[in-house]
């Protein structure tokens, strides 16, 4: 990801127009009357060859010959002459471009990139309608309008959806911080403008037009980042689209594209909206309103049927209707018609003046239990909605001092515009129907709803022996030797039983004859199965390839007989190898389940969950997710199935061991990290119940890859755990653990700050507190590992001894360090432990320039720094600090081998 120079695409002090016409219609002269009409305050300069002027502004016929050096370059010239004039503003100090010019592909995209690359110029486009700044008063584009002043930014891959969302913002008096228009991102894409508005102070919510995503990496990591720190609304094309690629298993079948778009911005925090008038709603709600603090909605309405029709939709929602207090009842029965609802919604009749009006709303606004409020006036002609809306506007602006969100719907046409303007006029959110208006409070609701999910801490995983990779990784590399792509069941269970599946016991039989010894082996168990063994073949049983409750020897010997002679007949073609034998595992009131792993194009490897069985593909109960998993993902994963709601249990059904099928979804996703030549992998059906779990029939696909690297399987869109960076350092102070920090070592922090002074804890954090909140430690434990690491060092019974960390730029380039250690432990060696780990992780990253901020007065921590190599200077702007730098690749290549 990076964001290296984009403030000269946001922020410019002056622009080169390249292409500036004077023929009306032209592209040149429409974007030249954009530019010039927008109040933009720095300079602005013309580039065209056959003027030497355009109105009363010079024009010059090139880059080089400008008088000044252009911060930001817009390029409207030929397709042909692109790749020049990038090069051009280069020269001349340009270090960003919007280039509106289409047809810059193939040969021509790539020169413009070469061109581009000695500079460090970044290009937002080609083929795009432009860019729109409006606090900077910079329109470089060709809409038909210039968005006005707001604090929404609106990125897009579609010109059409760009011109739409100003026209609609324009009548709704809705403003912008940054418009966008992406076009072929051949430079500039979605996940580096997520970075770069992520830290935006001009910007309060993030929509996108996404038609898809070129680097899932830079796009889930952008994206995480953004939607912790505000919301982050997308509508994606091509819902409807169905997975068209071959599938060797049911989990590749099931796992449509757009499913997995699905998953990805769940996993982000991104909320999603299906067409363009809920991404209008989801902007009018966030321009107009503070987060919610919860997701209860009072309703204040003069018609019961509007009333009826919102609380249906509201149904559907994330969202819940509020109970209103006794408290509240007794001030709506002492202000109300006696024929009032006497309930939510407040129904305060269709006669209702402005004075009912007031009364109702100062009630509902002061109700605790409601955390927002729709008002729906009906228009009768015992009332008037004019006068209904200035009671409404009124009463907020004095009895609402804690800016509950309150929404709007004035049903009607004539009648009802009027008001409506008036309640716009005052910032109050409209909305056309009682469903828009739902629509708008659920997309408030999902996204506080979100920022939780993000927030919650995983519980540990119990204790149990570390996975068994080299067998894994033997097993695998052997079947890719031998040419083959698909793992026999034997190998396949092998792989599963090595990261903590349970499997049952399966063995490889080559003739009827191995497979009635197998059974005699199996003598204890009164029923057996048999199964094809064919690399050929993915469905047995459509072949006729699985034989179930076999008793003894004999059976098993007749049944391989008719098995080898029935699919030889039914696949000619099959390559068979012989027959597996198992014992039938007898759980009567188990449920059949499917866990995989499926491999997305743009996302790489995908876990999917769901109802297993021969019938999975017509049923299609399923929930996806991206991995890596912990506890609580797994869990929502299984919440989002229909057959999850089955596992809790029902009438004489004891409830299925959740965990245990958690765990299975958590042990997949540590296998796929750690084997990125795994492309698929089925377990169908896996059996669960109240004793646990255990997998019947498996199939993994394979390819090669190259090994692991220490940051985990490289396909995998979220970086996942660093493993490799758990290892043990010897200490004077004793042998301490020293690993990447983790979502549940939220639990060890109150304790080992209890033991840090209130000194320590103001030279760390700059400041002093009693403890710190859940939110606060989520943010130290839950780190993207693609821009973050932290280490703990942990005593041998997993105490917390101290921690040091890095946050790096979106660049990935710069990284500010600190650390921490228990003010008991000082002058151990675990700090300079921890630091040394943190620093040798950072070169093996290639991060460029370490640095951190050192209050002057702590001597000892600039002394500890110096000692490591870092050279300290004072801060220019706040002299009671020094800022320490350290360069990571210098500092290892200097080091002795350890």
């Amino acid at each position: 990801m990076t964001v290296r120079n984009l403030e000269f695409l946001l922020e410019p002090r002056s622009v080169a127009l390249v292409g500036a016409s004077n023929r009306r219609g032209s592209l040149g002269g429409v974007v030249l009357r954009r530019l010039a009409g927008a109040g933009f305050r720095g300079t602005i300069g013309l580039v065209n060859p056959k003027y030497k002027a355009i109105g009363d502004q010079p024009c010059y016929p090139s880059v080089a010959e400008l008088p000044f050096a252009p911060d930001l370059g817009v390029v409207v010239a030929p397709a042909a002459a692109v790749p020049d004039v990038v090069r051009q503003l280069g020269e001349a100090g340009a270090r960003a471009a919007v280039v509106i010019t289409a047809g810059v592909t193939g040969d021509l995209r790539q020169r413009m990139l070469d061109a581009a690359k000695p500079f460090t110029l970044r290009i937002l486009g080609p083929n795009c309608v432009g860019l729109q700044v409006p606090h900077m008063g910079l329109d470089a584009s060709f809409a038909h309008l210039t968005a006005g002043r707001g604090q929404i930014a609106l990125l897009s891959q579609s010109g059409a959806i760009i011109t739409a969302m100003l026209d609609w913002a324009e009548a709704r008096g809705v403003g912008f911080s940054t418009v966008a228009s992406l076009g072929d991102m051949a430079d500039i894409d979605t996940g580096d403008m997520l970075d770069q508005l992520a830290g935006d102070r001009q910007t309060r919510a993030i929509l996108m037009y996404l038609e898809g995503v070129t680097n899932a990496k830079k796009f889930m990591s952008a994206a995480r980042s953004a939607a912790r720190a505000k919301p982050v609304i997308v509508i994606k094309a091509g819902r409807s689209e169905s997975a068209s690629k071959a599938a060797a298993s049911h989990t590749g079948a099931l796992a449509g594209s757009d499913d997995v778009y699905e998953a990805a911005f769940a996993r982000a925090g991104v909320l999603r909206v299906d067409d363009l008038q809920e991404l209008f709603d989801a902007a009018e709600a966030l321009a107009r309103h503070r987060p919610l603090k919860g997701d209860r909605l009072a309703i204040v309405t003069n018609g019961g049927g509007a009333g009826v029709l919102a609380v249906d939709a509201l149904a559907g929602t994330a969202g819940r209707m509020a109970d209103l207090s006794a408290e509240t009842m007794a001030r709506l029965d002492q202000a109300l018609p006696a024929t009032w609802s006497r309930g939510n919604p407040v129904d305060i009749i269709g006669d209702a003046g402005p004075e009912r009006w007031e009364a109702a709303m100062e009630a509902v606004l002061a109700e605790p239990e409601a955390d927002a409020v729709l008002v729906l006036n009906c228009p009768t002609g015992l009332a008037s909605s004019s006068e209904a809306a200035e009671a409404v506007v009124e009463t907020i602006g004095r009895a609402n001092p804690r800016g509950k969100p309150v929404l709007a719907t004035w049903l009607g046409g004539a009648s009802a515009a009027a008001a409506s303007q008036v309640l716009e006029r005052a910032g109050v959110a409209t909305h056309a129907t009682p469903r828009q208006a739902i629509d708008a409070f659920d997309t408030l609701v999902r996204h506080r709803k979100s920022q939780i999910q993000l927030m919650r801490t995983p519980a540990s995983l119990p204790p149990g022996p570390e996975p068994d990779r080299e067998l894994a990784r033997f097993t695998i590399e052997g079947a890719i030797a031998e040419g083959r792509e698909i793992l026999s069941e034997v190998e396949a269970k092998t792989v599963l039983a090595a990261y903590g599946v349970p499997t049952n016991d399966t063995r490889i039989a080559r003739t009827p004859d191995e497979a009635a010894q197998i059974a005699e082996q199996f003598a204890d168990h009164p029923l057996l199965a048999i199964k094809i063994l064919s690399r050929d073949i993915t469905h047995k049983s459509d072949v006729g390839g699985v034989q179930l409750n076999l008793a003894g020897a004999d059976a098993v010997r007749v049944a391989a007989e008719a098995m080898l002679e029935r699919v030889r007949q039914r696949r000619p073609d099959a390559h068979i190898d012989g027959v597996v034998v198992q014992p039938m595992i007898k759980k009567p009131h188990a449920h059949e389940l499917l866990l995989g792993i499926s491999d997305d194009a743009t996302f790489g490897p995908v876990m999917l969950f769901g109802a297993g069985g021969t019938a999975v593909e017509v049923v299609k109960d399923k929930a996806l997710a991206l991995p890596p998993l912990d506890l609580l993902l797994a869990e929502d994963m299984i919440d989002r199935t229909r057959i999850g709601k089955l596992l809790k249990g029902y009438r004489d059904k004891a409830p299925a061991d959740r965990t245990a099928i958690a765990l299975a979804l958590v042990h997949l996703s540590q296998l796929v990290a750690d084997m990125p030549q795994i492309r698929e992998l089925d377990i169908n059906p896996l059996l669960a119940d109240e004793q646990g779990v255990v997998a019947v029939d498996a199939r993994i696909r394979v390819a090669p890859a190259a090994a692991v690297a220490p940051g985990g399987n490289p396909r995998l869109a979220i970086r996942p755990y660093p493993s490799a960076w758990d290892k043990p350092e010897a200490t004077p102070y004793g042998d301490v653990q020293i690993r990447p920090i983790r979502p549940e070592d939220e639990a060890l922090y109150p304790d080992f700050l209890a033991k840090v002074s209130k000194e320590d804890i103001r030279r760390r954090f700059f400041r002093l507190f009693s403890q710190l909140s859940h939110e606060e430690i989520a943010r130290l434990t839950q780190i993207d590992y693609a821009r973050a690491m932290a280490f703990l060092a942990l005593d041998t019974d997993g105490t917390m001894l101290g921690v040091s960390r890095f946050a790096a730029d979106a660049d990935y380039r710069t990284a500010e360090f600190a650390v921490l250690v228990r003010s008991d432990l000082k002058g151990q060696g675990i700090g300079r432990a921890l630091m040394v780990r943190l620093i040798e992780y950072a070169a093996y990253e290639g991060i460029e320039d370490m640095y951190g901020d050192v209050l002057a007065s702590n001597r000892s921590m600039l002394d500890f720094v110096r000692e490591l190599g870092f050279v300290d200077t004072a801060d220019p702007e706040d002299m009671t600090v020094r800022r320490a730098r350290l360069k990571p690749l210098k500092w290892a290549a200097a080091q002795t081998p350890r």
